[in-house]
C-alpha cells in the first residue's frame, strides 16, 4: 500500500482499478499486487529506473505522482533484502500483517528481552522526568531547549536505548528534529567551547593583574590597548559569568536610605546642576573628602579635586585629621598646578560640608578666581562624578593592610597616577584622563 498524493478523484480511481497490477485503490492509497512488487524489484536489479518500471506497468505519472515510483522501489527493495521474496508476497502492514510475531509465538528469551527493554524505557522515562523537575526547581526557571537536549542525550547513553528518541522528546516537550540538529552540532559546540576557554584566559590575565578589581568595561579596554584583541563587552560578561569570575565591588546596603533633598545652600547655590562635563578642561572642578580605614583601625582622610571634563585628579592630599588645613592644602596644590591659568568661568563644586562652607575656605576659593557651587543638602548625586572616583578607588586600591600613613600615602599616589595615565574609561571613548585632556586641548 502506498500513499501517493492528497487524494484521487473518482475518475482516477476508476482508471487505476483497471490496471492488473493494482489490488485496490482508495481516495489516498494504492495497494499494488505482490507479483508486481517482485517483478519491479527484479527489473530494478537489471538496470531499469523506477519511472520506466511504472510506466511499462501502465501507471500514469500525472496521477500517481513522479516521486511515487522511487519511494515504492526503495521500500520494496529494503523488504526484499531483509525477508526475500516472501516478504513481498506477505502483507507486512495492517490487519493482515505477518511481519511481527504475536505474543504467543515468542520464545522465552524473546519475551525476557522485551520485558527488559520495557523496564529500561520506564527507568529512562522516570529519570528524565526527575532530572527535569529537579533542575527547574534548582534554577527556579524553565529549562531551555539545549538543556533539555543534554538531559535526553545523557539518559539515552546511560540506558543504551534506541528508537525512543521521539518519545523522550515528547516527554521533555521539545521537538525531535531540534534534538537531532543539536546532536549534529556537537563539533561546532566543541569548537566554541575551546574558543571560549582561550578568550577566558586573556580575560583572566587582566582580571588577576588588577587583583580582581577590574570590571567588564575596564577589561575590554585593556584587551584592546594591550593585546590588540577586540572583544564585545557582552561576551566578556558572559565568559566571566560562565567561569564564575566575580569582580570585587562594593555591595549596596539595603537598610540604608539616602535622603534626596532639594535644599540649596543659602549663599552658595548649585551653579553646576550636574553638568559635570562641559567639554573644557579645568572649567568644572569637583571636590570632596573621603574616609579611608587602614591598619588596625586607623583612619585617614583624602581630599581630591577632579576635572569634570577630563576626569583627571588635579590635586589630592591625604591627612590623618579632618582639620580645615586638609582642604586648604588641597587648594594650594590645585592652584600650584594651574599656575595662574584659571578659566574665567571656572566652577569649584563641593557638598555642603563644614570644610567648604567655612569663611576661610570660601575666601581662598574666591581669591583663586573660582565660582563656588554646592550640591543640594544631602544630595550625593549633585557631585556624582567625584563620588564615582572614590568608589572606583576603594574597589581597586588595596589599602586596608597599610601599617602607616606614609605607606598609605604612597599607595594613594600610585593609584592616582595609574588612574590619570593608565586607566582607560568607557565614557572617555576608551581613553585615559591624560589622553582626554590632550585630545580636548588639541581639538
Amino acid at each position: 500500500m502506498s500513499k501517493n498524493r492528497i487524494s484521487f478523484t473518482e475518475h482516477e480511481i476508476h482508471m487505476l482499478e483497471k490496471n492488473q497490477n493494482v489490488l485496490r485503490v482508495t481516495g489516498k492509497n494504492i495497494t499494488y499486487s505482490s507479483m508486481f512488487k517482485f517483478t519491479a524489484v527484479q527489473a530494478y536489479r537489471e538496470g531499469q529506473t523506477p519511472i520506466e518500471i511504472f510506466l511499462q506497468a501502465g501507471f500514469p505519472l500525472e496521477i500517481i505522482g513522479r516521486h511515487t515510483p522511487k519511494k515504492c522501489l526503495h521500500r520494496w527493495r529494503k523488504v526484499y533484502t531483509t525477508f526475500g521474496e516472501a516478504g513481498l508476497i506477505e502483507e507486512r502492514r495492517g490487519k493482515g500483517s505477518t511481519g511481527r510475531k504475536s505474543e504467543g509465538e515468542l520464545s522465552a528469551e524473546e519475551k525476557l528481552r522485551r520485558a527488559e527493554a520495557r523496564i529500561r524505557l520506564l527507568e529512562a522515562e522516570n529519570e528524565l522526568l526527575k532530572k527535569l523537575e529537579a533542575l527547574e526547581r534548582q534554577t527556579n526557571k524553565t529549562l531551555s531547549s539545549p538543556e533539555r537536549f543534554q538531559l535526553i542525550s545523557l539518559v539515552l547513553r546511560k540506558h543504551g536505548l534506541k528508537r525512543v528518541t521521539r518519545y523522550l522528546c515528547q516527554i521533555a516537550e521539545v521537538s525531535s528534529s531540534g534534538y537531532y540538529r543539536w546532536c549534529s552540532a556537537e563539533e561546532q559546540r566543541q569548537i566554541r567551547e575551546e574558543a571560549d576557554e582561550r578568550d577566558f584566559l586573556l580575560i583572566k590575565e587582566h582580571f588577576e593583574t588588577r587583583k580582581g578589581r577590574a570590571g567588564v568595561l575596564v577589561i575590554k579596554m585593556r584587551l584592546e590597548r594591550m593585546n590588540g584583541a577586540v572583544m564585545n563587552h557582552k561576551k566578556i560578561r558572559r565568559l566571566m559569568q560562565k567561569f564564575k569570575l566575580v569582580t570585587l565591588i562594593r555591595k549596596a546596603n539595603p537598610y540604608r536610605k539616602m535622603a534626596k533633598a532639594t535644599q540649596e545652600h543659602r549663599t552658595c547655590p548649585n551653579l553646576l546642576k550636574r553638568q559635570f562635563d562641559q567639554g573644557i578642561p579645568e572649567k568644572v572642578l569637583l571636590t570632596d573628602i573621603t574616609y579611608l580605614r587602614y591598619g588596625t583601625g586607623q583612619w585617614a582622610y583624602l581630599s581630591c579635586v577632579k576635572d569634570g571634563a577630563t576626569k583627571q585628579i588635579l590635586a589630592h592630599y591625604l591627612s590623618s585629621t579632618l582639620e580645615l588645613s586638609l582642604v586648604k592644602r588641597t587648594l594650594d596644590l590645585l592652584i600650584k598646578r594651574l599656575d595662574g591659568n584659571v578659566h574665567p568661568d571656572a566652577i569649584f563644586h563641593s557638598d555642603q560640608g563644614m570644610h567648604y562652607t567655612h569663611l576661610t575656605t570660601r575666601r581662598l576659593i574666591a581669591e583663586a578666581g573660582f565660582k563656588q557651587s554646592m550640591s543640594r543638602k544631602g544630595n550625593c548625586w549633585d557631585n556624582a562624578s567625584m563620588e564615582s572616583f572614590f568608589g572606583h578607588m576603594k574597589d581597586e586600591l588595596e589599602y586596608k593592610d597599610c601599617v602607616s600613613l606614609q605607606e598609605l600615602r604612597q599607595r594613594v599616589n600610585e593609584y592616582v597616577t595609574y588612574y590619570n595615565s593608565e586607566r582607560y574609561q568607557w565614557t572617555l571613548k576608551k581613553m585615559t584622563p591624560d589622553e582626554t585632556r590632550n585630545h580636548l586641548i588639541a581639538a
